[in-house]
């Protein structure tokens, strides 16, 4: 069987764990050869271990997201080595603390914006070249349902979320006219780590694995996937489109 994604080149972020590791696995068994990015060098290299057993090849970069001028680096690499960047995964999050708006701490504000917001924006800017020399570009953006749900004490995970989306739509809107397509993905209830720390008390069994959840990016990877400017979100019986740039009122 031919594989999708043979001869293209995507990054992941966050790659060492979760969502991103997930992410980067089923790339790999599509046939990209993945750039793979993480503060955790033995994740990566385990990651690297099963791209491998999957019969494809991985780059290991092991980086502070918040280290911008290393995402500078990165693009400068994957131009002198590959001239091109097909696939771009902004995965990499964190929590950051479940607490009132007021008590929340400055250093977990800074954290939380810089990696969801200030990097995918660094990415943005050092990337943005790669993915229009590609014949395809696309760069999808996790994000998540508290994105627009105003819940109580989820200041510090959801603000950002929803700053992303906002600059997802506008980064897609000035693709229009290139072959780049920019989307986001909601993978929706996950069995993470992030998750259990989130919501110590659920039963994991209850949530789909991250590598169920995220085998439903993959279409969006793809040159036939056109759509642009919008959340996609996973489903138990299929990847959907949550809602548009246009659109005021997600679907659930």
């Amino acid at each position: 069987m031919a594989k999708r994604l043979e001869g293209k080149i995507a990054l992941v972020t966050g790659a060492s764990r979760g969502l991103g590791y997930d992410t980067a696995l089923h790339l790999a068994r599509e046939g990209a050869h993945v750039v793979a990015t993480a503060r955790t060098k033995a994740g990566l290299e385990e990651l690297d271990d099963a791209i491998r057993a999957v019969g494809s090849t991985a780059t290991l970069v092991p980086m502070d997201i918040r280290d911008f001028e290393a995402i500078d680096r990165l693009g400068a690499a994957i131009f002198e080595r590959w001239k091109k960047l097909d696939v771009l995964i902004g995965n990499a999050g964190i929590l950051g603390k479940l607490t009132p708006l007021p008590q929340l701490d400055l250093k977990v504000w800074d954290d939380v914006m810089k990696i969801t917001v200030d990097a995918n924006f660094r990415l943005i800017r050092s990337m943005d070249p790669l993915l229009r020399m590609a014949d395809h570009g696309r760069a999808i953006f996790l994000t998540s349902g508290k994105s627009y749900k105003t819940i109580a004490y989820w200041g510090a995970y959801s603000i950002p979320r929803a700053a992303l989306e906002c600059m997802m739509r506008i980064y897609a809107a000035e693709m229009e006219t290139t072959t780049v397509r920019v989307n986001c993905f909601s993978p929706g209830p996950v069995r993470t780590d992030l998750r259990a720390q989130a919501l110590p008390g659920e039963d994991p069994l209850t949530v789909p694995t991250a590598e169920e959840v995220m085998a439903q990016i993959i279409p969006m990877c793809l040159p036939e996937f056109t759509d642009n400017g919008s959340v996609y979100k996973y489903g138990a019986t299929g990847l959907y489109r949550q809602y548009g740039p246009h659109d005021l009122q997600p679907k659930e």
